[in-house]
């Protein structure tokens, strides 16, 4: 581990080395206001007479770095309104400050920023956990945002709970209901992060955050590990959680809503100190959540407390803490099983026994990020972060599955337990060598992940001759009684006698140089990582893997508003896994070309990406079709390939009409099987589907007398949908295709805002699944049927 620091150091000092040597640029920094003096966000602010462009943040502060000494003029604009002028003299390696303010009331430009910009459904930046120096149309990759917009107006309560619509190719399986996630995009399940770090650390978390403690969420599709973590060849998802924003305001939300959802939040942003250096944020949500299916429920409670402090005019500490506490029912029970196909029992069918034992959940999380200006062009981030995730509960599987559809119902224990250790630190900036424009980045990513879980005991519910009938049934006393679970031991020692742990600690640096040529309109990223892990995979000796992984992009804006580009790159990354021969695990090697066209239009209010790609993904894990109940193991893909194309639109097409539209084609097959697999060459990987269709519009009236009054709504369409899992059926190889429609009306004037969505209008049994080989059965979940939600929130 010091020989890798020690390479990091190096590193670091060496792209840090022009922060004290570079001479011939300045910058200009300063703070946008309203006509109020409130902040105003997301205005777009353009040094005359070059091509250097920057947006305000959500505290109203732009810096613009690399900027040649001259006079200039300044201009900040924001669609609809006039733009404020400033004339700037720059000087070398020294920061102007300038403050500007927009000729509107509050309540005007407030309306604006919701609707076109900031709460709109356009992002033009990405977080500063992206490490990225630049505008989301020059970064040579498809990153698209799902803003606080699009998660206000859909109703959008957890990651589970419909984000993906919003993303071209991206489709969820439902597993485990709403405990998990698992995004699936570009062929193969994508990695999930929160503020910059992956939070993954086995086959099935993280815990679905709440969305009370998120702010918006950032897809990168292709692999991000050269400026995050480790990440998979498809992509990645990063939650940004709320952070304060230097002004004094609130909000108090509830939501009610079909088949006992009750739901309370509170969000309370501020300052600590009369000089605005410490401030504050907190959320605080309530959740009771019951089911179309009798007995399930899931209760949720969080709490999020964030302080920042600004230190001096260069330095920001900023503290974090997420407490995560779920109650739910056994998390098996969303599955329902039957030998004669898909869905051939009601909707509402569930297997879950009543008087079970919940599923308990205690999920904490600490984070503590430090930024720096170490010069007018030059910052170090430096974050570590630490999660602890523990569950008690149980999950429920049928043991038989005989030919009249009659079942053995067995549920089993399901102890867990996570700690994550993460750090990270990195620099970046950027340095002027004679015409060219360097965007610099290297740092290092480290962490430490340990996960133990105790599945080896179980209880069949019923009996053979009092086995459950799903078309009669009966949820009296079961018939082989309730479990009666041995936990004299602590979970950790449990575990490991199972083989049930896996540990990962890894190391990567990374460089990066976007190189920018005339006037920066063509950049050229040339980019590597070297990543060195070990691990356990359920027991046994650790196993050791090192790889350095390059990445080449090129970036070029054909005007002001348009840019193309292309990318190669590779991805490494560490699996855990256990086969029923102990065969070794090999990490998960990939790479990606992909290209692409990006366009902002109407000065960035609406904004096209058109991306079309190709990806090659070896020694996959995958889960063991042949699994019985309470066994965990897994089977050896060998390569696949997944290509595709991609659009996404999104932002303002006219005043007050916002809409995400977005479709994707995905090829996904085997294009080699290792020896013995499960697969053959040709098949079709289980997991996406083909043909994916998204829609979601919105639109507000803003005159007359319902001014205030608008109307939401739109589709998801899945085309050619492949199972959850491989099977030796072909019956059971290929879905139904998906269709669902969602429409609302909201209410919205001065701080009040009033909200009614309708959620599979149409009332159709969607649902997703896959057959599995041992038992003889299909298996599905079904979605919710046709469900209302109404919320009032008031912002204070």
């Amino acid at each position: 581990m010091k020989r890798y620091s020690a390479i990091l150091l190096a590193s670091i000092l060496f792209f840090a080395a022009p922060v004290l040597a570079q001479q011939g640029t300045g910058s200009i920094k300063g703070h946008i206001t309203s006509s109020d003096n409130r902040p105003a966000s997301w205005v777009t602010v353009l040094l005359k007479g070059t091509k250097k462009t920057v947006t305000s943040d959500e505290e109203g502060n732009f810096h613009m770095r690399g900027v040649k000494p001259g006079s200039y003029q300044l201009e900040a604009t924001l669609v609809g309104y006039e733009s404020a002028l400033h004339n700037v003299t720059v000087e070398e390696n020294k920061t102007i400050t300038v403050n500007l303010s927009l000729q509107v009331s509050n309540q005007e430009l407030q309306e604006v920023i919701v609707r076109t910009s900031k709460g709109g459904y356009n992002a033009r930046q990405g977080s500063a956990s992206l490490r990225l120096n630049e505008p989301l149309l020059e970064a040579p990759q498809n990153i698209q945002v799902v803003t606080s917009a699009n998660l206000a107006d859909q109703q959008i309560i957890s990651m589970s709970d419909g984000v993906v619509r919003n993303i071209s190719g991206a489709v969820r399986l439902e597993h485990w209901g709403d405990l998990y996630t698992n995004i699936h995009m570009r062929g193969s399940q994508i990695q999930a992060f929160r503020n910059g770090f992956n939070v993954v650390s086995s086959f099935w978390g993280p815990l679905t955050e709440d969305m009370s403690i998120v702010d918006h969420i950032e897809f990168v599709k292709g692999p991000a590990g050269f400026m995050l973590a480790n990440g998979d060849p498809s992509g990645m998802y990063n939650v940004v959680t709320k952070k304060p924003t230097g002004q004094t305001k609130g909000e108090a939300g509830i939501t009610v809503g079909s088949f006992g959802l009750y739901r309370a939040n509170l969000d309370f942003d501020g300052k600590l100190s009369k000089d605005g250096r410490l401030l504050y944020r907190l959320n605080l949500a309530a959740q009771n959540k019951k089911s179309f299916r009798n007995f399930e429920y899931n209760d949720r409670y969080t709490l999020a407390p964030v302080i920042s402090y600004q230190v001096d005019d260069k330095t920001k500490i900023t503290a974090e803490y997420v407490y995560q506490n779920a109650r739910m029912s056994d998390v098996g029970s969303f599955y329902v099983f039957g030998p004669d196909g898909f869905a051939q029992y009601p909707r509402n069918t569930t297997f879950m026994q009543p008087g079970l034992e919940p599923t308990k959940i205690n999920d904490h999380s600490f984070t503590v990020n430090i930024q720096h200006d170490l010069s007018a062009d030059w910052k170090l981030t430096a974050q570590a972060a630490y999660y602890n995730y523990n569950q008690a509960g149980t999950s429920m599987w049928p043991s038989s599955v005989a030919a009249d559809g009659k079942v053995i119902r067995s549920t089993g224990l399901w102890d867990a337990q996570s700690e994550m250790t993460l750090a990270q630190a990195f620099v970046n900036g950027t340095v002027q060598t004679g015409r060219i424009q360097h965007r610099i980045l290297a740092g290092l990513d480290m962490g430490n992940k340990e996960y133990y879980a105790d599945w080896s005991q179980s209880h069949a519910l019923d009996t053979a001759g009092g086995e459950f009938d799903p078309l009669n049934p009966n949820y009296g006393y079961p018939g082989n009684g309730y479990p009666v679970w041995d936990r004299s031991q602590p979970l950790k020692t449990r575990a490991i006698a199972i083989g049930g742990d896996i540990s990962q600690k890894y190391t990567g640096l990374y460089v990066s140089d976007e190189l920018g040529f005339f006037d920066n309109r063509v950049r050229l990223t040339l980019a590597g990582r070297y990543t060195y892990v070990s691990q356990i995979n359920f027991g046994g000796d650790p196993e050791e893997a090192k790889r350095v992984t390059p990445r080449v992009g090129l970036s070029v804006n054909l005007d002001r508003n348009t840019s193309v580009y292309g990318l190669y790159d590779e991805a490494f990354v560490p699996q855990a896994g256990h086969t029923r021969n102990n065969d070794k695990i090999r990490p998960i090697t990939g790479a990606n070309l992909e290209f692409g066209i990006k366009r902002d239009w109407f000065n960035g209010r609406w904004n096209t990406t058109a991306s079309i790609y190709r990806i090659m993904k070896n020694n996959e894990l995958t889960g063991d079709p042949n699994n019985g109940a309470n066994e965990n193991y897994s089977v050896v893909i060998g390569q696949k390939k997944a290509q595709g194309i991609e659009f996404d639109l999104r932002g303002t097409i006219i005043k007050n009409l916002n809409v995400v539209a977005n479709y994707a084609y995905t090829d996904s097959k085997f294009t080699e099987v290792a020896q013995g697999g499960v697969y053959k060459t040709g098949d079709v990987v289980p997991g996406f589907a083909k043909h994916t269709v998204n829609s979601w519009v919105n639109y507000k009236l803003s005159k007359g007398v319902f001014k205030g009054l608008g109307f939401t709504g739109g589709f998801s369409w899945l085309v050619d949908r492949a199972t959850a899992e491989w099977t030796t059926k072909p019956s059971a190889m290929e879905l139904p295709d998906y269709f669902k429609l969602d429409a609302g009306i909201f209410y919205e004037r001065d701080r009040l805002r009033l909200n009614v969505n309708v959620f599979n209008v149409l009332d159709k049994y969607l649902y997703t699944g896959s057959y599995y080989d041992w038992l003889s059965a299909y298996y599905w979940q079904a979605e919710a049927p046709r469900t209302a939600r109404f919320s009032i929130a008031y912002r204070f």
